[in-house]
């Protein structure tokens, strides 16, 4: 029976003699950069620009449509809100770049310095890069194959000037292909925290997120936790709350139980939340009292008090 191996874990490394040449090199983006010997280069300027960044996360979702996209954009703006704090924002979602309107910066374009791209801000400290800022309009289709993906991911770490940062997070396309290895791959020069997955509460949803836990454990990304959207509707009259999409086995929170995974939180749905992203505002600060600000304001804290002050780890 043919079987395909999903793994990179089983790369030689940048310094190896087998770089670029062993079994587990086929179909990687650096293969040849590696064979060439130059591998070892790559990773030392990814390494230097990554030195002033202090957490990485990565937001994955097995499925689209489930919300990851927004679920970055306000975990940024929530982060973003302790002005102490440099927080970035990359859109690695090559095709399908939802990252510039939701953070009401659709139009903008990016600038060249001496010392590379200027990231567009939002906010003094919250800074964006996106592929949506080298389209000529936001309807070009971007058609392009793995290759010329990876190419623009590794040109996105190496040479934007993000300048010194508490946090990089990193949405990402849905699905486990090219980007994802991609930006596993050219992490591995750097620290990487880990990914926070995205779901629903329906199965279909679920069982592609299992497919991106194993996919997280085979290339060796830790799983910060699991978000559920989309978790019922709070009536905002009667304020009983209705599963518009029923969690039929056990939602996130069985899932979450049987793969020994962190539940991070449930997130209700709120139309607010829909207006917001296409106004490009701030979800938390257009609707502060809705019970999904509640839920990701829970979600970016923790019990003990503000996250964002933690050092060790941003969850």
């Amino acid at each position: 029976v043919p079987s395909l191996s999903l793994s990179v874990a089983d790369c030689p490394g940048t310094g190896s003699a087998q770089a670029g040449r062993a079994a587990a090199c086929q179909g990687c983006p650096n293969q040849k950069l590696c064979a060439a010997g130059g591998g070892a280069t790559e990773a030392a300027a990814l390494r230097e620009r990554l030195r002033c960044v202090k957490h990485v996360v990565l937001v994955l979702s097995g499925k689209g449509g489930v919300g990851k996209s927004t679920f970055s954009a306000i975990l940024a703006h929530g982060l973003a809100a302790d002005e102490s704090k440099q927080v970035a924002l990359l859109d690695i979602d090559i095709c399908g770049p939802s990252i510039p309107k939701m953070m009401g910066l659709e139009g903008e374009q990016v600038h060249q310095s001496g010392s590379g791209w200027s990231p567009v801000y939002v906010e003094e400290n919250l800074g964006v890069m996106s592929v949506g800022f080298l389209l000529g309009s936001p309807d070009d289709a971007v058609i392009w194959r793995g290759p010329k993906k990876n190419g623009l991911i590794k040109q996105f770490l190496r040479d934007v000037d993000w300048g010194e940062i508490d946090y990089l997070i990193i949405d990402t396309p849905p699905g486990t292909s090219d980007e994802h290895l991609s930006i596993v791959q050219y992490l591995g020069a750097s620290h990487v925290d880990g990914a926070v997955i995205i779901t629903t509460p329906q199965e279909l949803s679920l069982q592609d997120v299992r497919k991106e836990i194993n996919f997280c454990h085979k290339v060796k990304l830790p799983i910060i936790g699991v978000v559920e959207n989309m978790s019922g509707f709070i009536c905002p009259k009667c304020k009983n709350e209705s599963q518009i999409f029923p969690p039929t086995t056990g939602g996130a929170e069985k899932m979450c139980q049987n793969l020994n995974v962190s539940l991070l939180g449930k997130v209700p749905l709120d139309p607010q939340i829909g207006k917001s992203c296409d106004k490009g505002q701030s979800f938390l600060s257009e609707a502060p009292e809705s019970p999904a600000t509640s839920s990701y304001r829970n979600i970016i804290q923790s019990k003990s008090g503000n996250l964002c002050s933690s050092e060790s780890f941003p969850f």
